[in-house]
């Protein structure tokens, strides 16, 4: 099934001179599939990632999730699209340094539809899958790099995104917790969502299902690969 799907969008910035980011740009990804878009710095994948995510609109062109065009739904009800349904892991972690690392999950269930009776158990499974669970009531400004990354990747998947997003997820981890993230993007891809991974680095393309190259704001499918877990 056609999770998302990306039709003839162009993305054009209003500056002087104007500068196009993203030109035609086709993409679809569907349930269970894990795909990596790769491309340089300045290629577009931020553009793409944001438009994607529903979190910057299209010059032109088309974005439909689950069939449905997103440009007929109102502010309200992309935003409950965005809480319910998509889970993101931004380069830059985003993660609140003022609050515990349980508090930064409580807040992003505290947006999803999910029962407050169940916070404990999916915190404590999500926290053990990226090897935080010792952390839980550390404030966040103390853990490391790393761990912040950690921390990002557990509040993109607790709440079981139909769509995941992850922008450079493994680039400040080493080979050991690049790994068990990988992992648990292949668990969510199991459960049925459809992840998407942005990189510069290649090497995440021999684990993925499908690998694009983003360049000049050009999307194009470079290979298909096995599933191989």
């Amino acid at each position: 099934m056609t999770l998302l799907a990306v039709l003839d969008v162009h993305k054009i910035y209003d500056v002087n001179p104007p500068i196009r980011a993203l030109s035609g740009v086709n993409f679809t990804v569907s349930s269970g599939e894990r795909v990596v878009v790769l491309g340089k710095s300045g290629s577009g994948k931020s553009t793409f990632l944001n438009i994607i995510g529903l979190l910057d609109h299209a010059t032109t062109g088309e974005v439909s999730f689950l069939g449905n065009s997103i440009s007929n739904l109102s502010k309200r009800e992309i935003d409950k699209l965005r809480a319910d349904s998509l889970g993101f892991v931004f380069q830059e972690n985003h993660v609140l340094g003022h609050r515990t690392v349980q508090e930064n999950l409580h807040i992003k269930l505290g947006v999803s539809s999910i029962p407050h009776s169940e916070w404990p158990l999916l915190i404590e499974e999500v926290l053990e899958h990226v090897g935080l669970a010792h952390r839980q009531h550390s404030y966040a400004r103390l853990l490391s790099g790393g761990e912040k990354q950690r921390l990002a990747v557990a509040r993109a998947v607790i709440t079981s995104p139909q769509v995941l997003l992850a922008d450079e997820p493994t680039g400040n981890l080493d080979d050991d917790n690049a790994e068990k993230v990988l992992m648990l993007f292949d668990e969510q891809a199991r459960k049925g969502a459809a992840v998407v991974i942005i990189t510069h680095d290649p090497r995440l393309a021999q684990r993925m299902d499908r690998t694009f190259y983003l360049r000049d704001g050009v999307l194009t499918e470079q290979s298909t690969h096995a599933r191989t877990s």
